[in-house]
């Protein structure tokens, strides 16, 4: 891992604001969970469950791998759906993305 590189002026470090990247805001999300299912959507986690409101169904791309359709979606066929509702333990992994991510 690169360790990003920084300047100190006056005790105060600086580093290069390319080099820096923004974390999405909110809190939706790309939520991968067991046999192969993706949704993405604006998780709330509550009583052992994840639920996503404004969901999609992430159900194919082409041409990019998975982190290709984070960071473009235009390659990726997302599908609306009614919210989601999933059990807490059926999570492999979760991606967090800006909160305009797919709609």
């Amino acid at each position: 891992m690169n360790a990003i590189e920084t300047i100190k002026i006056n005790e105060v470090e600086y580093a290069r604001a390319d080099s820096v990247k923004e974390q999405p805001a909110g809190n939706r999300a790309i939520i991968v969970v067991d046999r192969g299912w993706i949704f993405a959507g604006d998780v709330t986690r509550e009583n052992g469950r994840i639920k996503l409101g404004r969901a999609l169904h992430v159900f194919k791309w082409e041409s990019v791998g998975f982190a290709g359709i984070i960071e473009n979606t235009k390659k990726a066929d997302l599908r609306h759906i009614a919210d989601v509702d999933i059990p807490e333990g059926a999570e492999i992994f979760c991606v967090p993305v800006h909160e305009s991510w797919g709609l």
